[in-house]
This record gives structure tokens, sequence and C-alpha cells, in this order.
């Protein structure tokens, strides 16, 4: 069937007269979603940026909900007939939805059948409710407010140039409470919201007549969503929803996908089979959605800036190339420059505004700026009145921030997926090649952003697998249950195993995180104020007491921020002479959010750098800190704990094929390829599956260096490790630095001796053994369980952060969590929240799967050079040995400095 055949069979005329007064016409993935939906078929859309995906994504709904009888399914309107039967005057539903018949929909899964044949409750039929003109029939699922919001806005224009009986509103933590009451009891058609906001929705008892009618699900940047403990969460509120509304089927939109099959099945509940019925290598039954993808989009132009300026052999601030950034800006309409950390955005935006001798329009953009702020520059942004914007991964996903000419990376981008993401944002026109310019901060940093070119001109993708479900977000979920409806037990571990994350979650597994939302656990029975949830005479579960009720809705969420206070702009109190005038002003314009751990380092008068500007801190009130307008080209720029991103798999196998082989060096900057040339003639460059140790004196200390190219966390956990192996071995190490490509160690014994005397053998130290005992012993001692145990604490409910009225401090977080830490570890080391933060640690932090994959690779290929002075490739990351905290021009000064004297050290130069 041709574009144009099908179009005229799926689209009502209005739709296509819409489509033709714009010279557009629908495209194919477009289509064949109309199609999935006439069919009653989950899909997953695949499209690059500018493909029209969320107007695929929603195009199923508006033709439903316009009112075009003939291209409906048999369920569409069944919302609305029982909401308006013998309903008349204004708000009555005179489409020709109302003249439907309602037919049997498609047999639910078994796993269903039970709650539907249970009788509705009175809060489900609506009893004694204000009735409503039809009923919610599609949400959509957004990871941002700020896409909610703008895919709200964007909505509106063909609803109302197509004049469609459609009512769309948006929820989020921003939107006043009158309006949220409001849309529970008069639900718009489509919903835009977020997945903390479905869990609350999820929560409360009329639940079931909210979402009984629901027809549609969309759910956008799907990639970015099932890779984190938000994504459990939404998978569970899935679960929920497919037994509220059988005939609920689901829409993920996505541009970057590595295994589609795998997030397909992300959007369909899986079949429940019983653990007992299963062998140890039984494969369980999986079913998935249908894959559609779009096609015919242009090849993205990505280049590398080949600076003209000597490149650094470390750091990260891209200072080297700034007049070469601002430039690029000029040279362009419209430039989206991203960076990786919120810390990079400030010292960037600052720079920039520096050298901007031509007065351009250049904004900054980051998470913890303040929620107006980010909307002027959103604003300003779509509306094209900016030359620049000097952003962090919160422009990384899809709003429509209009015509961006250009984005710049500044820094490597990690993965090739998440450079394709932000390449998208350029252009958002399928058919014209988005462009976009690397800018590396150093030599290592050419290399990944060379891989990472390769990646994209191959469209290989990088995203990480799908995760399994987590513990702490399942007793979330659990306690949200029991505040909505009370359940059984049988009948919520059926639902759960539904979502894909938890399709393999065995029985005890849920019924020990039961009876921890229950009693807290064994080792925490005794204390009342842990027993959250209890047995009614039916057997099912309740709430305890109101006051859980409602410290879940406060608290419901899987994002814990470090503590932050809130930054206000004041009159400085300070005289000219430096002496203070008296008490601040209270009041001032809010800037945004800083982390408490930060301002705890400051002193009254420190200058740093915050929301584009150099302030001064005055004083810290309360949850307030306040500061002034300051003149320092030496302000500190905030360390933020968020938004470090680990060199992906992926891209770090590629880099070590590119070191591998010489031939690729002639496409290398003549400073990266003779800095290599150097390496091979003072020591080695790595191969792809060997590990090369090079170890060598320096200043009356002993170095091993080595080069396993498997991202920063990988390489603090195998210095952890290493170091205690060393002590053992008498090596007496002193301490360990590590980067995202090396890991360096110093002691006080000669390894390279050790070595020659056969008192230090490597293939003994790097045997993967290490992640046995000496990984347990490790983790007994170090105060990285206690933190990641504490961010588990607070997911689950167990440590409530916020209160009616009041929060927490960080100070009182920390007691309460470190408190039943110890009490845990003690009495109950099996306790189902010690297994989360295990399990958190390994995936995270600790990257044990990646550090466990390398020990193999590299067993029986370790390469040992043994070196009388450090090698060309081992200098930057020994720079990260002692860095001073030293803040703005000067900390690029004395690394400028001590690299200068490495650098001459390893060309064997005094």
């Amino acid at each position: 069937m041709s574009v144009a055949d099908s179009s005229s069979d799926l689209l009502p005329d209005r739709f296509r007269r819409w489509f033709a007064e714009r010279g557009w016409a629908p495209r194919d993935h477009q289509l064949a979603l109309l199609e999935k939906a006439r069919a009653q078929r989950s899909a997953l859309l695949i499209a690059p940026t500018g493909a029209g995906k969320t107007l695929a994504g929603f195009l199923p709904s508006l033709v439903e909900l316009s009112g075009a009888a003939p291209n409906l399914s048999p369920l569409a309107g069944r919302a609305r007939l029982a909401g308006n039967a013998g309903k008349s005057g204004e708000g009555a539903d005179e489409s020709p939805l109302a003249e439907v018949a309602l037919t049997t929909a498609t047999p639910p899964h078994p796993a269903k059948q039970a709650a539907l044949a249970a009788p509705p409750s009175p809060r489900a039929r609506g009893e004694g409710m204000v009735s409503r003109s039809g009923g919610l029939h599609t949400l959509y699922i957004s990871p941002l407010k700020a896409l909610a919001v703008d895919i709200a806005r964007n909505l509106e224009t063909p609803i109302a140039e197509m004049k469609l009986p459609i009512r769309v509103e948006t929820r989020t933590g921003d939107t006043p409470v009158s309006r949220r009451t409001r849309q529970r009891k008069y639900p718009p058609d489509i919903l835009l919201t977020t997945p903390e906001q479905l869990a609350l929705l999820l929560a409360s008892d009329d639940a079931p007549y909210l979402f009984g009618p629901l027809r549609r699900i969309v759910l956008d940047e799907l990639h970015a969503l099932v890779t984190s403990k938000r994504g459990d969460l939404l998978s569970l509120g899935l679960a929920r929803l497919w037994r509220i509304a059988p005939q609920l089927r689901a829409i993920g939109l996505s541009a970057t996908v590595a295994d589609p099959d795998e997030l397909a099945r992300f959007l369909v509940p899986q079949p429940f089979v019983p653990s007992p019925a299963r062998g140890e290598g039984d494969e369980r039954a999986v079913d998935q959605a249908d894959i559609v993808v779009a096609t015919g989009a242009a090849p993205p132009i990505v280049e590398m800036l080949d600076t003209k300026e000597r490149l650094p052999w470390a750091g990260h601030s891209a200072r080297h190339a700034l007049p070469e950034i601002y430039d690029l800006i000029r040279r362009n309409t419209t430039t989206l420059v991203f960076v990786n950390t919120r810390s990079q955005a400030e010292m960037l935006f600052q720079e920039l505004w520096r050298i901007n001798d031509d007065n351009l329009a250049i904004a900054l953009h980051h998470g913890s700026l303040d929620v107006g702020q980010r909307r002027k520059v959103e604003d300003a942004m779509a509306a094209g009145r900016l030359r620049g914007v000097v952003c962090t991964s919160s422009l990384d996903l899809g709003v429509d921030w209009g015509d961006v000419d250009l984005v710049v990376n500044v820094g490597a981008p990690k993965g090739s997926s998440r450079l394709m993401q932000r390449i998208g944002r350029a252009n958002h026109r399928i058919d014209e090649a988005s462009r976009a310019v690397l800018v590396p901060s150093n030599r290592f940093e050419v290399l990944e952003c060379v891989a990472a070119i390769d990646a994209v001109a191959e469209n290989a993708q990088d995203t990480p697998p799908q995760r399994k479900g987590a513990l702490d977000v399942l007793a979330q979920h659990i306690l949200g249950c029991a505040c909505g409806e009370p359940f059984f037990a049988d009948d919520l571990y059926a639902e759960i195993r539904s979502a894909a994350p938890y399709a393999d979650l065995s029985r005890g597994d849920f019924d020990d995180t039961l009876d921890f939302v229950a009693s807290g656990g064994y080792a925490l029975k005794s204390y009342e104020r842990f027993a959250r949830i209890k047995q009614d005479k039916q057997g099912k579960w309740r709430v305890a007491n109101p006051k859980v009720r409602q410290a879940y809705r406060l608290n419901v969420g899987t994002i814990v921020e470090e503590a932050m206070l809130k930054v206000k702009l004041v009159r400085s109190s300070r005289a000219k002479g430096g002496g203070s005038t008296g008490a601040i002003a209270r009041g001032g314009r809010m800037l945004g959010q800083i982390e408490e751990g930060f301002i705890e380092g400051l002193t009254a008068g420190d200058t740093f750098v915050f929301g584009g500007e150099v302030v001064r801190y005055e004083a810290l009130m309360e949850d307030q800190v306040y500061v002034s307008r300051a003149h320092d080209k030496d302000a500190r720029v905030p360390s933020y704990m968020g938004g470090k991103f680990p060199l992906s798999t992926y891209l770090a196998e590629r880099v070590r094929g590119l070191l591998a082989d010489k031939r690729s060096w002639t496409g290398l900057p003549d400073q990266v390829r003779d800095w290599l040339a150097l390496q091979t003639k003072a020591s080695q460059v790595p191969g792809r599956r060997e590990l090369v140790i090079e170890t060598f004196p320096r200043a009356a200390k002993y170095y091993l260096v080595c080069y396993p190219f498997e991202g920063r966390l990988a390489h603090q956990t195998l210095g952890m490790l290493l170091t205690r192996r060393l002590e053992r071995a008498r090596a007496r190490p002193l301490g360990f630095v590590a980067n995202e490509y090396a890991l360096a160690v110093w002691g006080l014994s000669d390894m390279s001796q050790m070595i020659r005397q056969g008192r230090l053998d490597l293939d003994a130290l790097f045997d993967p053994d290490m992640l046995g005992d000496d990984l347990e012993a490790w983790l007994a001692e170090s105060a990285l369980m206690k933190r990641t145990f504490r961010n588990c604490a607070i997911i689950s409910g167990l440590i409530a952060r916020r209160f009616a009225g009041e929060e927490k401090s960080r100070r009182q977080v920390l007691f309460s969590t470190d408190l039943v830490y110890d009490v845990l570890n003690k009495h109950q080391p099996d306790h189902v929240l010690l297994r989360a933060a295990r399990a958190d640690a390994a995936t995270g932090l600790l990257d044990l799967r990646r550090l466990s994959d390398m020990l193999m690779r590299i067993n029986g290929r370790i390469v040992h050079k043994e070196l009388d002075r450090v090698s060309p490739l081992a200098v930057p990351v020994m720079l990260e040995i002692g860095r001073e905290a030293v803040y703005g021009e000067a900390s690029d000064v004395l690394l400028a400095e001590a690299a200068d004297d490495l650098v001459r050290e390893a060309m064997g130069s005094t």
C-alpha cells in the first residue's frame, strides 16, 4: 500500500487537510503507529529527533478523540459513554464517539482476570463523585517537567487548528493543588505528567475511577527512563495500570536504543510463571511490543575541533579553545554548548562573557538554577532570541528549542548514544543533517572524541542494558499500593511480576520486602514507627495509620539529591573597607539551589560563581544562603555530586581499538600523533585486550601506572583493592589516583625491584579473585556502603526526609540512616535494604561487572614495562596527584606548570 493510500485509510479528512495545509505529508512511521493502534497493539517507535515522533505518539489518541468513529478501536468510546449517560447541556459529549457500541475487548492476560472479575468499589463506580464528560483517555509520561509543559504547548496547536474537542492538561510538582484536585474529579482527555506524579495518583483510593477508562499511555524518551530507579518506579506503575485498565496499550518513543527488543518488553505485561514451576536453567516466556523504526534520516555532520592552540595533556576546562568556541557561536545563528557538569557550565559561561566583545546573547541553563530562570532561557531559546546557551544534560532530552543550527560538545561525550541525543538538538528536521563540533579538553579526550565520531557514523548505540528492578523501589511501591486500597499479597506479587524489570522477582525477595514495609524487618520489629502497613481480618494489607499515607505522599520518588539550600541575592552587608555594616536584609531574588556540602566549606566573604554571576557569600540562615554581587576573577566554581558521566564500555572498547591500530593514527591531530609516538619510544601503547603496567621511580617514591580504559568508577574500585593487596605484599602503598583511562598507585617500596625479584607477581596482583574476600573486607570498613544505604533507606521510605511543614536536615538524615545501618549490619546482615545497597554499589559507584570483565580480559595478558621515568601516557593521571584546591584561572596556570615539568621529564629533558 502506498503512503497516500495508507494515509487516506487511516487519517480522517480533517487530519489530511491539516497536513496538506502545511505542505506536509504524514510519514510512514506515523501511519504505522495508527495501524498498531487499530490492531490493539502496543508499539515502540525508534526515530531520530526531528522525525515527528511526538506527533506520531499522539496521533492515535487525537484521531480517536476527534470523533472519527470509523477509525476507532472498539474500546475507544467506553469512558465517554459511561461518563455521559443521560447527560445533556453544557459539556455534554456530542461527538460520534457516543454512538459507538460497546464490544468485548481482547481477553486480558490471565494475571489480570481476578482483578476484572471483582466488582468495582463505590469510588471506582464514581458513586458520590461529580460526573464528568468522558474520562482520561491518554496518559503521557515524561522524564522532565519542562518536556511535559513543552509538549502541552505544541499539542494545543493542531488541536486548536483542527477544532478538536480535546482537553489537554499537565500535572507536575509545580501544578497548583486546586488544579490537581480538579483533575481527579474532572480528568482531561490527555494528561501529561511524570513518573512521580503517576505514583501519587495510583496511591489514592480513587485510582480505579480515574484510570479505569484509560486507553493509551505514551512514554517519551523511554531510553532515559528505563536505566534508572525512576524506570523501576514507572514499570511498577504500568503494572498497576494494566490491572486497573486491561484495555490499556502503550506507545514508547525513543531516539537512541542499543537493544530494541529489550526496551519493547518494558511496554507490555510480562507473562506470570510461578517460580516453583521453573527450573534453574529454564528460559522464561517474554512478551514485547511491536517495533517501528523511522527511516530516511539524514546522517549528522560531526567534526572535531583541531585546535590551533597547544592541546593540554590533562584537565577538563577547555580554556585553550575558548576563542574558537566563541567564534563558532558568532558564526552561527543559534548554538547549544553542552558540557558534562554544572560546574563546567558555570565556568565556561563566565569565560565566554569575558571575551564577548560582540555582546552576543549567551545564556546559561542547568538543573540547579531557579525554575523561573530556566523557563526564561527556554522561552528565549524557542523564540530565537539567543545566540548561544551553555548547558548540561538538562537540555539533553527532546524539548523543541527552536532553530538550533549547531551543537558544540565541550569535553569527551562519554558515550555514543548520549552524543547522538545531543546532536539531535540541532536542526530538528529529519531530512536535513544536524551539525555538531566536539571540543576535546585534553589529548586523551581526542581519542575518545574520534571513537565517538566513528560510532555515530555507524549509528552504533551504547545505551545501558535494562536494569533489574531495585528492592528499595519495590518497597516504596508496596507502601503506595497500601495507601491506595488494601491488597492480598498473592495478587500484588502476580501484578508486580508483570513489570519487565521485576519479571524474575523471586517470591522470597517479595516477601522479605513486604515484611520490611510491614515491620522494618527482624532487627527493627520492636520499633513501632517502622510498622507502616498491617493485615486486616481478611488478610489484606492496608496502611497502619493516616500519617503513613501523608509521609508517603511527601516523599514519593527515587531521586535522592544532596541536601540543597536556596540561594538568594541581597545587597552586601560589607563596607568598602571589608568590615560588616550590620545585619543583611532578608528577602532578595531567588537564584536557584546549591548543595549544602559546598556551602559548609565557605566562610563569610568568600566568592563563588552561581547562575552565571560572581557572588559573595554573606550568611546562611536556616535553609537559605544569602549572597551579594562581587567582582572576583578567582571565584570558586561549585562542585556538584550529580552530572558526572562514566565512559561507556562500548566507547572504551573503541578507544582501545584505536590505540592498537597504528594505521588509524594518521587521522589524529599532529599533537596527539606525536604524543603517541613518544609513548611508543619510551614504553608501549596499550593493545586492545592487554594491560600495560609501567613502574618507575619519582621524587623518592615508586609508582605503578596501568591503563585499563574502563572509566573512573571501575578504576577507583580497582585502586582500593590493589592498595590492600600491595599492603599485604609489603610494597607500602601511600595512595592512588584514577581517571577515565588510567590508574596510578604510589608507595615507598621499589615495585620494579619487587617484580624483578619475584616478590610481587603482577598476574596474582590482578587476579579476578580480588572481587571476593578483598572486596568484602574493604566494603565492611568503607563509608561508601553507608552512603549507598542512606539513599536506599530514603527511597524505601524507612527514613522520611520531608514531613508536613518541615524537612529533615542533612545531619538528621545522616544520623538516622547511619544508626539504622549499624543496627542492621550487626543484627540482620541479610536485611533487604542491605541487599539493595550492595546491588546499588555493585552497579553504580563500584562498577563491579565492568571491573570483573576487565580482569577476565587481561588475565594472562599483562605487559610490564620497567622505566626510569614517567612515560608520556602516564602524565595525565600523574597530574591528578595532589591537586590543590585552587579555583578559576589560577588552577589552569598551576596545572600547566606541573604539566610542563612532567612533560619535560617524560621526554627525557631537564
